[in-house]
C-alpha cells in the first residue's frame, strides 16, 4: 500500500484494484451495491446491520431512526470499472479518508465472499492515494476519472469511442456507475458533493469540455497508442 501523506482540506486521487486483476463485481447487483456503499458508507454512523437495515429501501434512502447524516469525505468523483475504481476525494475531517476506505473496502470483501463463496480481500492492498497538489493534475484528474476511464468500457474501448464520439459520448453520459452524466448535466447526486464547484469549473460548458475530451482522446491514443488503455497518472 502507498498512501501519500494528508490532511484536513486535502484533495485526494484514491484508487481500488482488484487482487491479482480480478472483477471487483460481476454483475449489476454488485456494481449497484457499490454505489449504495459510496453514499451509506460516507458517514460517522453506520448501523452494524446497516445490510439489513437498508435491504428494502431505495438506493440512497437511509432508515429514518438513524442519527443525521454526516459524511467522512466530500466524493468530488469517481468512476467503477469491472476491476478497478477511481475515486476523488476531499478529507474533511481528520483520519476520514481512512475510516472511510477501510469501511468500504471491508464491506465490499465481506459481501463478494458471501454472495460467491470466496475468501480474503478482493482488492489488491488496502489502497492507493496521491494529494493532488496543482490545478493542472486536478484538471486532467476531472477528465481522466471522469471520461477516459468511462470511455474505456464503452464497447470496443477508446479507438472505437473517438470513431464515433458522439455515440460514445452520449453513452457515456448515461453511464450509471461514473458521476460523468450527473456532473455534466449538472445534475444533483446523492454521492456527490461538489459545493465549491471545483468539478463544475473544470467542466465549464459542456459542450465545449466534450469538444476537449475528444481531442485529448484523440491525442493520447495518436502520441501513447495502446499504452494510453493502461496509462496511470500516478507512478504507483
Amino acid at each position: 500500500m502507498r498512501v501519500e501523506p494528508f490532511s484536513v482540506g486535502s484533495i485526494i486521487h484514491v484508487t481500488k484494484r482488484g487482487t491479482r486483476g480480478m472483477d471487483i463485481v460481476r454483475d449489476s447487483h454488485d456494481k449497484d451495491r457499490f454505489v449504495r456503499s459510496l453514499f451509506l458508507l460516507n458517514d460517522t454512523y453506520t448501523g452494524a446491520n446497516w445490510h439489513r437495515e437498508t435491504s428494502g429501501l431505495p438506493l440512497f434512502e437511509r432508515p429514518n431512526y438513524w442519527p443525521e447524516r454526516e459524511p467522512l469525505v466530500q466524493i468530488l468523483a469517481w468512476t467503477l470499472l469491472s476491476n478497478h475504481a477511481h475515486l476523488l476525494l476531499k478529507e474533511i475531517r481528520e483520519g476520514g479518508t481512512t475510516k472511510f476506505m477501510q469501511r468500504f473496502c471491508g464491506s465490499m470483501s465481506l459481501c463478494f465472499n458471501l454472495k460467491y463463496g470466496e475468501r480474503g480481500s478482493i482488492f489488491q492492498d488496502a489502497y492507493h492515494s496521491k494529494t493532488v497538489e496543482t490545478d493542472e493534475h486536478f484538471n486532467y484528474l476531472a477528465f481522466y476519472i471522469l471520461v477516459k476511464n468511462t470511455l474505456e468500457m464503452y464497447p470496443g474501448g477508446l479507438p472505437e469511442a473517438l470513431a464515433d464520439f458522439d455515440t460514445a459520448w452520449q453513452w457515456a453520459l448515461s453511464y450509471h456507475f461514473s458521476s460523468l452524466g450527473k456532473q455534466i448535466a449538472s445534475v444533483h447526486s446523492p454521492i456527490i458533493d461538489d459545493s465549491e464547484g471545483l468539478i463544475r469549473k473544470v467542466i465549464g460548458d459542456s459542450d465545449a469540455y466534450k469538444k476537449e475530451a475528444c481531442e485529448l482522446i484523440a491525442f493520447h491514443l495518436k502520441t501513447k497508442g495502446s499504452e494510453f488503455t493502461e496509462v496511470m497518472l500516478e507512478n504507483w
